[in-house]
């Protein structure tokens, strides 16, 4: 129970980072943004090649989002291909929030919602960006 309130509640670290650090449009897609990419890719690469695998996999094995949980339940790759995939979103959502692009909300939204929970500060700034452009 305490590895899921951990995971539940991580994403909220981002956005005290972002309360206290993020006044800046850059510092906030940092921390809302390429914080939790970076934490993606991180922990996506770790599940992938150091995680200890069980035999047989187990439906409640530790994840960060809804893609790592399908590969750390299954061991399937196409997962875990899937998780980089989305990850891949969340660069490319952070390039396009740092070069201010008028789309910029729509990727980070979307990576948020992929990436969730750990995504939920990315979703927040797709949302936030969406309000002051308009």
């Amino acid at each position: 129970m305490g590895i899921w309130l951990w995971i539940a509640g991580f994403p909220a670290l981002f956005l005290a980072g972002y309360r206290r650090y993020g006044a800046t449009r850059r510092s906030a897609t940092a921390w809302l943004a390429a914080a939790p990419t970076l934490a993606m890719l991180g922990w996506t690469t770790y599940c992938r090649f150091f995680w200890p695998k069980l035999s047989p996999p187990t439906w409640n094995a530790p994840s960060y989002t809804l893609v790592c949980w399908l590969y750390c339940s299954s061991y399937v790759p196409f997962w875990s291909n899937a998780a980089y995939a989305v990850a891949a979103l969340g660069v490319l959502a952070t390039l396009l929030a740092l070069w201010r692009s008028g789309r910029a909300w729509a990727a980070l939204v979307a990576f948020g919602v992929l990436a969730a929970p750990l995504g939920l500060p990315a979703a927040f700034e797709g949302y936030r960006r969406y309000r002051l452009d308009r």
